[in-house]
């Protein structure tokens, strides 16, 4: 569980604030180091030497340095060490000489094991001794007398404990979050207050067990090494909790931050730089040609290569900066803090130049070359979604213009007025009610019955009158009216399906779904709430998914699928034919039914290579376990030749055209009532 965007080990350049403030805690801590065991006496450390206890605990702090206990907020081998109850005890028993000499030699033993950077090994050694330093100065303030060696803290002394325990915590965090903010160009106290309660929680409880260390080790020296057992304990339920929070929040391929991470921190940049009046950049990158590299080398090489990508993207930017994996061979690149577009710039030429090495694999060379788009905040955009819309626009242009990076301006956006001014009408029509949702029945070829509706979305424009989705989902989608988008869709068609329910038809609706809308990882809580507060069971809801979207974001897309799949909601694949997709790719999905595409449809009478195209996709269907339905029969000849071929079901204007809400209970009465007759639906004055 490394983290790919970690660059504490690159050395700062000569002279920096960082390099300063990192030169000078590393000389202050060494000086204190030699003055308290010059103070203690080389006799007396001699004497220490030929204890046994001496090095059963530093054995226990080696271990304990090399097993620290992280946060989500920092990397695995970055969080608070199981060592300090052991090295702590050193410190109430026998003063800062000797538990800094043997925190120093854990430290170097644990820097070499973990491959840090020198610098950085030096400044952890430091900022010990400091930190040390702060809490020993506490004890002598607090019980001036002369103090045996070892002493154990008793009663009332216990108070003088806790407080040099405060005193280490706040100089160790003061310290050490110091030089990451100074790393990251963080402010401080935003760096401070990362998961402040439970650092206080585990450093807390970790300190805690010193004084109990202390009294093992006057009784006898091997009672010490039973306290790694609830140190074990503890280690292995922070390494789950954070190990699953990872796996939330990165992309499993890469290990890059993921999309949902990428929102979290975005909105925390901006937060951050309204306030202090900064600028926020963000990159989106997409590898040109990199289809060809699966559609040729198949996706094993292909996931090889992007792995590849990711970590020189991670080795390109900024500390502080975050790289993000969208989904397939879209990447993105947070800057928290950028001073202007040239900076940008800057930055998307060196990730560019770092993919312009040849990439060796497999005994072949690989050329990658990437388009970038910039938008920055707040001179493109005020919030998450416009800027990522605006990047988005400007990644387009550069891979249109074959520019390689490209900063979005909006004379070159074509569409950018008439969106906004769609973007705000939209906005009206969610307040408003000016969707509608329309509903085309699915028929079983064999007896004509009902076997399920199509759910259709339609906006009543005031002045445009009814427009078609394609005229306005599109926009919808690069919006960030999406969710409000899904929300008033589910909350039109689940009380009429419960409507239905309750009048006695009980036939699943579906509903067709986006990519963006697949990509929400909020969408399972989303359906799982509207079906709970509409009394729908999950077994009545579908949801279609166009083929397009599994083959450009499969393993996007996945999670929420299995998600949904567990609420028992199913799966329609839809428009199939149309892309690339292999059905054998949907093994483990719960995909009950195949929507073969209306151009194969219409091409299966007239065309015997048609024919055969769809009798293929037929049989394979129905080998796999699924239903197939045909798309866009308009006569009676096709929907015969449909029911020839075994196709199960079909929906068209033959059948009925999109009906209102208002209308579907009278045709599917009808449909009872006549379902085996083979008469064509008239077309009905409200359809489109």
């Amino acid at each position: 569980m490394l983290d790919p965007t970690s660059t504490r080990d690159v050395g700062p350049r000569v002279g920096t604030p960082l390099w300063l403030y990192l030169a000078s805690t590393t000389v202050a801590g060494c000086a204190l180091l030699g003055v308290s065991v010059y103070v203690f006496g080389l006799d007396g450390l001699v004497a220490l030497a030929r204890k046994p206890l001496v090095w059963v605990v530093l054995c226990m702090v080696i271990l304990g340095e090399l097993r620290p206990i992280a946060t989500p907020s920092t990397p695995s081998d970055n969080g608070a060490p199981t060592s300090m109850p052991f090295s702590f005890a050193l410190l109430i028993a026998y003063g800062l000489p000797v538990a800094g000499l043997v925190q120093a030699v854990a430290t170097v033993i644990a820097g070499v094991a973990r491959r840090h950077a020198p610098h950085r090994t030096a400044f952890n050694l430091a900022q010990y001794v400091l930190s040390f330093g702060g809490a020993d100065a506490v004890l002598r303030l607090l019980m001036p007398g002369p103090v045996p060696a070892p002493w154990v803290p008793q009663g009332a002394e216990l108070l003088a404990v806790a407080l040099a325990g405060a005193a280490y915590f706040i100089t160790n965090m003061v310290l050490v979050e110091c030089a990451v903010a100074m790393h990251e160009r963080a402010p401080l106290h935003t760096m401070m207050g990362k998961d402040i309660g439970q650092r206080l929680f585990v450093n807390g409880v970790l300190l805690s067990l010193a004084p109990l260390v202390v009294v093992a080790m006057a009784h006898s020296v091997w009672l010490v090494p039973l306290f790694s057992l609830p140190l074990i304990a503890l280690y292995s339920s922070a390494t789950l909790s954070v190990k699953r929070e990872h796996q939330a929040n990165h992309d499993e391929l890469t290990g890059l931050a993921n999309r949902k991470l990428l929102i979290v921190r975005t909105q925390e940049a901006l937060a951050e730089a309204q306030q202090r009046k900064q600028r926020v950049g963000l990159l989106l990158l997409d590898l040109d040609r990199f289809k060809e590299v699966n559609d040729t080398l198949g996706h094993p090489t292909g996931d090889r290569l992007l792995q590849t990508v990711a970590r020189r993207l991670t080795h390109s930017v900024r500390p502080g900066d975050l790289v993000a994996r969208l989904g397939g061979d879209e990447f993105a690149v947070l800057l928290p803090q950028v001073r202007d577009s040239a900076s940008a710039r800057e930055v998307a030429t060196r990730l560019r130049v770092s993919l312009a090495e040849p990439m060796r694999l497999d005994g072949m060379d690989f050329d990658l070359e990437a388009s970038v788009g910039i938008a920055l905040y707040p001179n493109h955009a005020p919030d998450f979604e416009l800027l990522m819309q605006r990047a988005d626009v400007a990644m387009y242009v550069a891979k249109e213009h074959r520019t390689g990076v490209e900063l979005y301006a909006p004379h070159k956006d074509r569409n950018s007025t008439a969106r906004l001014s769609l973007f705000g009408e939209l906005r009206r029509a969610l307040v408003e009610d000016e969707l509608e949702m329309f509903y085309q029945p699915k028929v079983r070829l064999s007896d004509r019955r009902a076997v399920g509706l199509e759910a259709l979305v339609r906006w009543r424009h005031p002045q445009r009158g009814v427009l078609p989705p394609e005229e306005f989902v599109p926009m919808v989608e690069q919006s960030y009216l999406m969710r409000s988008f899904t929300h008033e869709v589910m909350e039109q068609t689940l009380p009429r399906i419960a409507r239905w329910g309750a009048e006695g038809f009980d036939v699943p609706v579906s509903v067709n779904l986006s990519a963006r809308e697949l990509l929400d990882p909020t969408l399972p809580d989303i359906v799982a709430a509207g079906l709970r507060r509409h009394g729908v069971r999950p077994d009545r809801l579908r949801l279609e998914i166009s083929e397009r979207v599994m083959v450009a974001e499969a393993d996007a897309v996945t999670p929420t699928i299995l998600a949904l799949a567990d609420l028992g909601v199913s799966l329609s694949l839809d428009d199939f034919g149309t892309g690339y997709f292999t059905l054998a790719r949907l093994k483990g999905l719960p995909v009950e039914e195949i929507k073969i595409d209306e151009s194969f449809v219409r091409r299966s009478v007239a065309d015997p290579d048609g024919r055969v195209i769809v009798e293929s996709a037929v049989d394979l269907v129905g080998t796999l376990g699924m239903h197939a339905v045909a798309e866009g029969v308009e006569t009676a000849a096709v929907a015969e030749a449909m029911r020839a071929m075994g196709c199960y079901a079909a929906q068209g204007r033959f059948f009925a055209p999109p009906l209102e809400a208002g209308d579907v209970s009278a045709w599917l009465r009808r449909n009872e009532r006549h379902g085996d007759q083979d008469q064509p639906a008239q077309e009905h004055t409200g359809s489109i």
